[in-house]
C-alpha cells in the first residue's frame, strides 16, 4: 500500500504518473493536495511543524487505505504526508485514488482526507506574531468524517 511519511516536497503529477503506471484499466484519478495557509482562525501563521509517531502514523494511514479500498470498487490509493518545519504555500499531504470510474475515485479521495483529519495520529504546531501553539482539532473535520459512518440503529 502505498503510504509515506517525509520531510521533503512532493511532485504531484510524479506520482500520479506513477501511480497509473500506463494501466489501460483506470479510467479516473482523483487527487487532493493540501497546503499551509498563512492564516488560521483569523491569525497570521508564519511557519508550521507537523510533528507524527513512527510506526503508528504509518498503520493508521495504510488503515485508512485499506478501508477506501474496502468500501469502493478502486485500483490503488497513495497517501504522501509531509512532516516537519512547512512555510505558507508549502504542499502538505497528496491523496491520489485511481479507479475505473470517478464516482467511486471521488468517494475514495473524500473519504480518505476525512479519515486523515480526524484518525491520524499528526500534532500541528503553527508559529504566529503571538507565538507558538498547538493546533486544536476541528469540530467540522469531526462532522465530515461522521458521514462515513454507518447510521447507528435504534434498539426498540
Amino acid at each position: 500500500m502505498p503510504v509515506r511519511i517525509q520531510t521533503k516536497d512532493f511532485d504531484a503529477g510524479a506520482e500520479i504518473a506513477a501511480l497509473r503506471r500506463d494501466n489501460p484499466k483506470v479510467g479516473a484519478v482523483a487527487s487532493f493536495i493540501g497546503l499551509c495557509r498563512d492564516a488560521n482562525d483569523g491569525t497570521a501563521v508564519t511557519k508550521m511543524t507537523l510533528e507524527h509517531y513512527p510506526g503508528m502514523t504509518e498503520k493508521a494511514l495504510e488503515k485508512i487505505v485499506s478501508e477506501a479500498k474496502r468500501r469502493w470498487d478502486v485500483m490503488e490509493v497513495l497517501i504522501v504526508h509531509r512532516v516537519g518545519e512547512l512555510k505558507p504555500a508549502d504542499q502538505i499531504v497528496l491523496v491520489v485514488v485511481t479507479g475505473a470510474h470517478r464516482g467511486e475515485a471521488f468517494a475514495a479521495c473524500e473519504f480518505v482526507m476525512d479519515y486523515l483529519k480526524t484518525r491520524a495520529p499528526f500534532w500541528k504546531k503553527e508559529e504566529t506574531p503571538q507565538g507558538a501553539r498547538w493546533v486544536e482539532a476541528r469540530a467540522s473535520d469531526d462532522e465530515a468524517a461522521q458521514r462515513w459512518e454507518p447510521p447507528k440503529s435504534s434498539a426498540a
